[in-house]
């Protein structure tokens, strides 16, 4: 039975790939992560011995959860420590190795570029995004690396600027992460850090129709490609937009998610006893 200071698998299910999902921490030891090298969405690896290091940085967090092996010592104690350092920490019951026999979502991350001087990866891409240069960013963000920096620029400009600033270029063409064939960059990211998902790929296949312009695919795809260019109509900073975006992906995985199967029609039905009367 969890503790008032964890939570189960099944309610941090609920919560990974939303605006507010908290913080996961990975404590694993280096011989449990070789064993079973992917990581819950979202999360950081870091060094329980460090800890007093590293903690301040989660001082502003809402909410943090900490995940070991087995959710015994190391995320129980990480934990601890964190609330008496003021920070809301929980740790998650029964560990890594409860959230994958659960089957829960995990990244591979052999693929993430090491952090930038921000503390994030640093990314670069061209200037005025429209529909894939926002879901990558979306797609990182809630589940790859929350800390991920995002920078804008002429499109002439994208591999000078990622070799002089080290950032990952993504979405022109010529790189590793970008369209490939019919299928787009938020495909290709999807499948390099193995986040399959029926949500996630449900709204793969959206993005798909609406970035390569073939929205009969998806019934979807038109409104997603409608929003987007409006968007693009309504700020002039980038950053600004995507700020805008990241809500807009946010409605579109929680349909896709949740909501996929649910109806609206005019005039409300009226409940049974009422039509009678």
């Amino acid at each position: 039975m969890s503790s008032n200071e964890q939570i189960t698998v099944a309610q941090l299910s609920r919560l990974v790939g939303l605006p507010d999902a908290p913080a996961i921490i990975d404590v694993r030891i280096d011989d449990d992560i070789a064993a079973d090298p992917v990581f819950l969405p979202a999360s950081t690896r870091r060094d329980y011995r460090k800890l007093a290091e590293w903690a301040p940085a989660y001082a502003g967090e809402r909410r943090v959860v900490v995940v070991c092996h087995q959710g015994l010592k190391l995320s129980e104690g990480v934990a601890a420590w964190l609330r008496h350092a003021g920070i809301a920490a929980e740790s998650l019951e029964g560990g890594h190795q409860a959230w994958r026999q659960a089957g829960g979502l995990t990244f591979a991350a052999e693929r993430l570029p090491a952090p930038g001087n921000a503390g994030g990866s640093l990314w670069v891409t061209r200037a005025r995004p429209k529909i894939d240069r926002i879901a990558c960013p979306w797609l990182i963000r809630r589940f790859i690396d929350r800390q991920a920096v995002f920078l804008f620029v002429a499109a002439a400009e994208v591999e000078a600027v990622a070799d002089r600033f080290g950032a990952t270029p993504f979405d022109i063409e010529g790189v590793f992460w970008s369209h490939r064939g019919p299928r787009c960059t938020f495909d290709a990211m999807i499948e390099e850090f193995r986040l399959g998902s029926p949500a996630l790929d449900r709204l793969a296949r959206i993005v798909r129709a609406a970035d390569t312009a073939t929205l009969e695919a998806e019934p979807q795809a038109a409104g997603l490609l409608a929003a987007s260019l409006g968007l693009s109509r309504m700020f002039k900073h980038d950053l600004e937009q995507l700020d805008a975006g990241m809500l807009l992906y946010d409605a579109f995985y929680r349909w896709c998610r949740d909501a996929a199967e649910e109806t609206h029609n005019w005039p409300a039905p009226r409940p049974a006893a009422e039509a009678r009367r």
